[in-house]
């Protein structure tokens, strides 16, 4: 789930280990996979090579890893047909004694790499005790045509035609005020749908959220594994309630964070978005509003909205440099209502415009256009590609006009029709969508740990309830007034969440099976301009520690 387009942002804060005891190493070791069991046969295993200083794609951020590759089928019916290519990463485990197998690790999206996730995990860079980190294997990987994982050969995920996302100047409002409006709109979307087609044909048909959980039990297969542990943010944790419904002998221990709400998948839950995305909009004008004195946008929350839609307008009139216009100051501030750990930096910015008319700082935190950001339009194609086949989307625009604009009129304006034009490409998409995979706890399959802030706007409070249900034997962990979608081992520094998701995954601690909640953490302060720790997350902010 995501909807942010053009942000970039800045790396989070290093939280300090926290100090978890207990016999890590109490699991016994596991066992390779018996012959036949996993999605596709092993035949070879993955081949590790140090990885390169400077990868083509990630850069340096994957020294000291292993890389490797894995074929797979492109279409699993037929298993010796076409094959794909999968890259991964891999931190080994230095506490052999204490050895607790494999975790595959998915940052969201759909769409999110994952080759450089290895290393926060295995240093515990977001929380993570290093004592619990060192008895796993913590292996990346990017997804079907992601990142370095191809479907057409050419060692590349895939992309779309680039000017749909970064057209060179500023975009038309997102908000059609006319028929023609919408219409050049629907135009774009439909353009953009019709290329990815042209560029990858029927391929497009296998890119499921099916056939990447089938990817990740090749993956555990070829790694020799009869279990895997799994940790998923986001659209993760969908992937991650797909593959532990497929394969629920095959998971280990696995971690749901910030949880799609399935029954809603795909169209619906973008809908809820709407909602729920005004909901922490309003918290952020609120919160700038306190602190009137350092900004200069109102002392009420009424004023600072009122004056936001100003800046707007200006916007749409006079864009900085023909590029930042009224859609480009909607992403950036998106990704106040993604976290807040880049509140302290955007309302400066937005107050640097509006109060002393300079514009150079919102240029900054916008980021520009993403026009050779590789990552950046190849994450959206690959979004669209499997929110679009998943399951069939509405193909008639008269349902997606009368539900967005009914409601833009309800009063949520700042996600809405943004939202829509994010998402039209699938009432287009040149292959159709299928039905989702039934998600469902079966026989075999251990308790799994829901984590959820009550206030998360990209994967609403009842995503986390619903797969709960969904699993009846898991556990739902609920960070109380939470408004940051990604809680545990992020930026984000809940201490009492990184406990308890480490105990888990250290030696399979969870909490008592209740009615409702199962464990619940007070969400962490919002930070305060000025103050040091405000300032040290400025500095470290960081858009890819987890997807949006």
């Amino acid at each position: 789930m995501k909807k942010l387009v053009v942000v970039t942002a800045a790396a989070g804060l290093t939280l300090t280990g926290v100090g978890v005891a207990g016999a890590a190493g109490r699991q016994p070791t596991p066992t390779p996979a018996p012959a036949g069991e996993s999605a596709q046969a092993v035949a070879a295993g993955v081949a590790w090579t140090p990885c390169p200083a400077n990868d083509p794609i990630e850069g340096t951020k994957l020294q000291g890893l292993e890389c490797g590759t894995l074929k797979v089928p492109l279409d699993y019916a037929h298993p010796h047909g076409r094959q794909i290519t999968l890259a991964l990463t891999r931190a080994k485990a230095t506490d052999t004694q204490h050895y607790q197998g494999i975790v595959l690790l998915n940052r969201g999206g759909p769409g999110g790499h994952g080759r450089d996730l290895p290393t926060r995990f295995a240093k515990g860079t977001y929380g993570l005790p290093t004592s619990v980190g060192a008895t796993y294997d913590w292996i990346g990987f990017d997804p079907r045509a992601v990142g370095a994982s191809s479907i057409d050969g050419s060692g590349k995920g895939i992309i779309c035609d680039p000017s749909f996302q970064a057209p060179g100047k500023a975009r038309p409002d997102y908000t059609p005020a006319s028929k023609a409006e919408e219409l050049a709109w629907r135009a774009k979307a439909k353009a953009y749908a019709e290329d990815c087609g042209r560029r990858y044909g029927s391929a497009l048909k296998y890119m499921t959220s099916a056939n990447w959980a089938r990817d990740m039990d090749s993956i555990r297969a070829a790694l020799g594994q009869h279990k895997t542990s799994y940790y998923g943010y986001s659209y993760g944790t969908y992937l991650g309630s797909v593959y532990a419904s497929l394969f629920p002998t095959h998971v280990r221990r696995m971690v749901l964070d910030s949880v799609v709400r399935p029954s809603g998948v795909w169209y619906d839950d973008n809908l809820d978005q709407d909602v729920a995305f005004q909901k922490r909009f309003e918290i952020f004008l609120t919160w700038i509003a306190k602190y009137d004195s350092v900004y200069h946008l109102g002392a009420t929350h009424d004023a600072v909205k009122a004056n936001y839609y100003k800046a707007r307008a200006a916007l749409a009139k006079n864009p900085v440099n023909g590029q930042l216009g009224p859609d480009e100051l909607d992403d950036t501030m998106q990704a106040d209502a993604y976290r807040d750990y880049t509140w302290v930096d955007h309302a400066q910015a937005l107050s640097d415009y509006f109060v002393k008319h300079d514009a150079q700082p919102l240029l900054d935190q916008w980021g520009g256009f993403p026009t050779d950001d590789f990552l950046t339009q190849n994450n959206y194609a690959v979004y669209d590609a499997v929110q679009c086949v998943d399951r069939q989307w509405p193909t008639d625009w008269k349902k997606w006009d009368r539900d967005n604009w009914q409601l833009y009129r309800q009063g949520n304006k700042f996600l809405t029709w943004g939202n829509a034009w994010y998402n039209a490409p699938c009432a287009y998409w040149p292959v159709p969508g299928g039905t989702p995979v039934t998600i469902k706890g079966k026989k075999g399959l251990p308790p799994i740990l829901i984590v959820q802030a009550t206030n998360d706007a990209a994967t609403p409070y009842a995503g986390g309830v619903e797969v709960h249900k969904r699993f009846p034997n898991s556990r739902l962990l609920v960070e109380n007034g939470g408004i940051n979608h990604g809680v545990a081992l992020t930026p984000n520094g809940d201490t009492c969440a990184n406990n308890l998701v480490s105990a888990y995954l250290g030696w399979g601690a969870l909490p008592p099976n209740k009615r409702g909640a199962d464990a619940q953490c007070d969400a962490p302060p919002l930070p305060v301009p000025g103050s040091a720790s405000a300032k040290a997350t400025s500095a470290k902010a960081d858009a890819a520690a987890i997807a949006k």
